[in-house]
């Protein structure tokens, strides 16, 4: 039976670019799938495409039990939604947007008014609740952004790179939030640029890269594909990079990279501790001095760079991305500007119905 969030063979495309090339996704209901790829993966094309903003060239998508192509606003209904960028009205107060979020929803005044000191307070944004929010900084509409999406509690989220822009303080909130609408039986689907985030919320996680899902598992598994542990060394003096270079190519099990503005070297090894002591006795001999060695295990980072070839910050696929958004302005542009008319003249009637 498929999951909260099902998704079999999109496709998408945009003029010559394929941003969506077959995906398939499943999302077993109460768990969070982190979806990766660097820019231009396809990886927000995927999200429109399951919350009913892009219509998909072909496939099928289910979204809570309900299909997105033939019940488009029964979807709309059961989900909630934070894009790459925050969807406030800033003539509105913070309080006013979140009360008004509510009462499209079907809130009572008083409920929705009740929801929304809830949220302010929850993402620390209490003391400029009355304020308006084209005042707020840029971190300040993001989280006001997820508030709003977060006003009914919807059964299945969708956060395309929720924290970007976040500082750590408010970022380990959100986190914390996510995790606890998850064990209150919440389904996610997250999308990020901060791998540590996929690894320390992810229940699964699913690689896309050009439009295809290229990997999917959890994060032990995908670490357990790209190798075993590795041995990182930073030497003193760059003069000591290439003999140690010559000595972890010899005790490894494979390429080492080296990082000269770092002086540090990277190389997959297998022994352990034990193989640790014999490179330091090496090393010694050569006469190489370090200013640190350890073992570690592979990150997602590593995982990333043997599927992708580059790491996750790296624009790629800029094409899809501007054809994307191409697509949205000659489509959806004129359909933007009007909902944003009507949530402004919405919101002054919303917010005087609440006062």
């Amino acid at each position: 039976m498929p999951g909260a969030i099902y998704a079999e063979g999109l496709v998408k495309t945009f003029g010559d670019v394929k941003a969506l090339d077959g995906v398939d996704l499943d999302v077993p209901e109460g768990t969070v799938l982190g979806l990766l790829g660097p820019n231009g993966a396809g990886k927000t094309t995927a999200v429109r495409c399951l919350t009913t903003l892009l219509t998909p060239d072909s496939g099928r998508a289910v979204v809570a039990g309900i299909d997105v192509l033939k019940h488009p606003n029964e979807v709309r209904r059961s989900i909630g939604l934070s894009g790459q960028f925050a969807a406030v009205d800033e003539y509105l107060t913070g309080r006013e947007n979140l009360q008004m979020v509510g009462q499209l929803y079907q809130m009572k005044a008083k409920e929705a008014k009740a929801r929304a000191g809830e949220l302010l307070d929850r993402f620390n944004l209490a003391d400029a609740a009355d304020r308006p929010s084209k005042t707020y900084s840029g971190g300040m509409r993001r989280r006001l952004d997820l508030a709003a999406a977060l006003v009914v509690s919807p059964p299945v989220m969708f956060m395309d790179e929720p924290t970007t822009g976040l500082d750590p303080r408010n970022r380990q909130q959100l986190w914390e939030v996510i995790q606890e609408l998850v064990s209150g039986g919440t389904t996610l689907l997250l999308t990020t640029q901060y791998l540590e985030e996929a690894d320390h919320l992810a229940h699964d996680i699913c690689v896309i890269d050009h439009g295809r899902v290229i990997a999917r598992g959890t994060s032990d598994q995908l670490k357990a594909q790209t190798g075993g542990e590795r041995v990182e060394v930073v030497v003193h003096e760059r003069e000591h990079i290439a003999p140690a270079t010559e000595v972890l190519r010899g005790l490894g099990k494979g390429e080492v990279a080296v990082e000269n503005h770092t002086r540090k070297l990277t190389v997959p090894v297998s022994g352990g501790a034990k193989l640790l002591a014999e490179i330091i006795r090496e090393l010694d001999n050569r006469g190489v001095e370090i200013d640190d060695i350890g073992l570690r295990r592979p990150t997602l980072d590593d995982v990333f760079i043997s599927l992708t070839g580059h790491v996750a910050e790296v624009t790629n696929g800029e094409n899809t991305e501007n054809a994307e958004n191409a697509e949205n302005t000659e489509n959806g542009g004129r359909s933007a500007n009007d909902a944003t008319d009507a949530n402004d003249a919405n919101g002054k009637d919303t917010t005087e119905d609440a006062k």
